[in-house]
């Protein structure tokens, strides 16, 4: 372990991020909303606070190990989201406890999209305008961000990447060099947010409200500017943008960076995992717009437009919605919950458990049954064309047990804080899965369920957004040996 160069990187970060305060400041300013004061005192606060740590230790050259790289990730995201409920605090007027801008602070980074917060459109556009922007930087992660443009910080880049990346497969890289690869990412990430905020204001947003939505978009976040989400606009051609953009946020950026430097779609078609994520959205939003349609909860168009939007929403637990999904009828509220424990494909901005790890999953279940018929058989499990090591196989078996684990723990605790059982499995699917919306009490918004069982979906927040592992590491004793 090297504390030295922990607190360096900490204190580096923590003055880098002071920085996001500065965009809601211009824009409490453009708008005169009255605002301002907060986050320019939020950045010197943060700003000095990086200072403080870093100039002691400003000297150091210390190469980090793999595990100071999973203590600065975990320690970053805790300490970002603390530091993030700033100018909630600090805004008066919004008059919220600090769980409750924790909260909200957490649900932004970690791009969960569940809310404390109500009456949106009274807001200022300052406060509306951070949140998203939140949600905008934990996307692809400040982590990889601050590799690809501090490559002064003389630290070994990779194991931050490593620590920070999702999926099973993380030594794969799109470039030789770390920093080029996560500057790809970023290049892609950029574009994409730019192509869907123009493609809202020509679909009819205003420019305040397209650059919003299209950062929690391309984020996989949910935010929205309005207590009615996406159903605000009421618009057919907008959920359709929207639904384009979730999905190809949803997708691995390998793929993009791959498609875009072949200019071809060749990448997608060839991809086992994305042909599963697609195949998984159909056949979900097949069955919610039969089941609407035949229960007359809506006529056939409006069927296969709410069901095909909140599938897609759900699925990528983006958490944006058109309507009350919470009050369909039958077993389609807990399908399109069910839908998000599967999530993004490894690589994106999408929570969930991965649908490569459901792939592998359902491989290796196969490859036991056909164990059974013919035990002497030697069966590989394949994605496409490529044999999958057993050590990969291990690793998704262990992420899947450990995420049970915890799940049925978190579950548990939140339940003996008094929620009921619907809305306390519903909030902590949210939560790990990264998704926002849930069932019961908590469809609408978090804000009426107590603290205790917020710092708990908080906490479940983080393991979700950093893969469990990433935290799980940090409570063994093997992990603090020398």
């Amino acid at each position: 372990m090297q504390p030295i160069a922990i607190q360096r990187i900490l204190g580096l970060l923590l003055m880098l991020f002071s920085l996001s305060m500065l965009p809601a400041a211009g824009v409490a300013w453009l708008y005169d909303d009255g605002a301002m004061v907060p986050f320019i005192m939020a950045f010197v606060f943060i700003l000095l606070t990086g200072l403080a740590a870093w100039l002691p230790v400003s000297r150091s050259r210390r190469e980090l190990r793999l595990r100071d790289g999973f203590l600065i990730v975990v320690l970053f995201w805790t300490v970002l989201g603390l530091f993030g409920a700033l100018p909630f605090i600090l805004y008066e007027d919004l008059n919220i406890s600090y769980t409750d801008a924790v909260f909200e602070s957490v649900s932004g980074l970690t791009t969960t999209g569940a809310t404390v917060l109500t009456g949106l459109d009274s807001l200022p556009h300052s406060i509306l305008f951070y949140r998203q922007q939140l949600q905008w930087l934990g996307g692809m992660g400040i982590i990889v961000l601050a590799v690809a443009i501090l490559p002064m910080l003389g630290i070994g880049g990779m194991q931050m990447f490593r620590a920070e990346t999702p999926g099973p497969m993380k030594d794969s890289r799109l470039t030789p060099r770390i920093t080029e690869t996560a500057k790809a990412l970023w290049y892609i990430y950029l574009g994409l947010t730019i192509a869907c905020a123009l493609a809202y204001r020509l679909a009819g947003m205003d420019t305040f409200d397209a650059i919003s939505h299209s950062f929690s978009t391309v984020a996989i976040g949910g935010f929205s500017t309005h207590d009615l989400s996406m159903g605000y606009f009421n618009s057919s051609l907008i959920e359709g943008i929207a639904i384009v953009f979730m999905l190809l946020a949803g997708m691995n950026f390998a793929m993009h960076f791959m498609a875009w430097r072949s200019l071809s779609i060749r990448p997608y078609l060839q991809d086992a995992e994305v042909r599963m994520y697609v195949s998984v959205m159909v056949v979900i939003a097949v069955l919610a717009s039969g089941f609407l349609f035949l229960s007359e909860t809506y006529a056939f168009g409006e069927s296969i437009r709410h069901a095909l939007f909140q599938t897609v929403s759900i699925a990528t637990t983006t958490g944006f919605t058109t309507t009350g999904y919470a009050d369909w009828p039958g077993t389609l509220p807990v399908l399109l919950l069910f839908a998000s424990f599967i999530g993004g494909c490894a690589g994106s901005t999408g929570g969930g458990m991965k649908v490569i790890r459901f792939l592998l999953l359902l491989k290796q279940g196969m490859r036991e049954i056909m164990r059974l018929v013919h035990p002497s058989a030697q069966i590989p499990v394949k994605v496409g064309k490529k044999a999958i090591s057993d050590r990969v196989i291990n690793s998704v078996w262990g992420f899947f047990s450990a995420y049970v684990a915890s799940f049925s723990i978190i579950l548990l605790i939140v339940m003996s804080t008094g929620l009921d059982q619907v809305t306390a499995f519903s909030a902590v699917a949210a939560s790990m899965n990264n998704l926002g919306p849930g069932l019961g009490e908590v469809a609408l918004h978090y804000g009426d369920i107590n603290d205790t069982a917020k710092w708990m979906l908080c906490f479940a927040m983080l393991l979700g957004r950093l893969e469990i592992f990433s935290i799980l590491v940090l409570l063994t004793p093997a992990f603090w040996r020398r």
